[in-house]
């Protein structure tokens, strides 16, 4: 099943998704769709794009932790969805987690990593919307990598600078300027 954007956007609420998270979820699916849309005209990646970002935080109903990327992904098997959306979901945190990360994570042994389009766009625009005291604002990609450098991820902001460039270059244009 591929739902709707208001069927994703009901679920989000069934869920008892914080407005919060909704309003973020609704801000990296508008850049999501912006950086697709640069690339690719398919209708089925847009389709995918624009109800994995919507439904990309669903787990964080359960949990802030980072266990909430394979419980949002959990949730979405129990209603059916299609895997390649819940794959974008299990798959969004950072710029993906590797299986010694994931062990170390106490994470399930699944594939954090994205693979697809889809799964590398929603990634990288969650990467770089943030929330502040007004909603949700945007990062470029050297806020991004500097956040999780300050917090002593340095696998993680090398993999994010390698999406940017792998997206930017997909795109023909820097992600920072769209």
């Amino acid at each position: 099943m591929i739902p709707t954007i208001e069927q994703c956007l009901s679920f989000l609420a069934e869920e008892n998704c914080p407005n919060a998270v909704i309003e973020h979820c609704m801000a990296v699916e508008l850049l999501a769709m912006k950086i697709t849309l640069r690339i690719t005209k398919d209708r089925k990646t847009l389709d995918l794009v624009s109800m994995g970002a919507l439904l990309h935080d669903i787990g964080r109903s359960r949990t802030h932790g980072i266990e909430h990327a394979y419980l949002g992904a959990d949730i979405l098997r129990k209603r059916g969805l299609d895997e390649a959306i819940v794959r974008i979901v299990e798959r969004h945190i950072g710029a993906g987690i590797n299986p010694e990360e994931a062990d170390i994570l106490g994470l399930p042994p699944r594939n954090y990593m994205p693979e697809t389009l889809a799964e590398k766009i929603v990634a990288h625009a969650d990467n770089l919307i943030t929330h502040d005291d007004r909603g949700p604002a945007r990062w470029k990609v050297a806020d991004a990598v500097a956040r999780e450098r300050g917090k002593g991820h340095e696998a993680q902001a090398v993999r994010i600078e390698k999406l940017h460039t792998e997206l930017s270059e997909l795109a023909a244009i820097d992600l920072d300027e769209i």
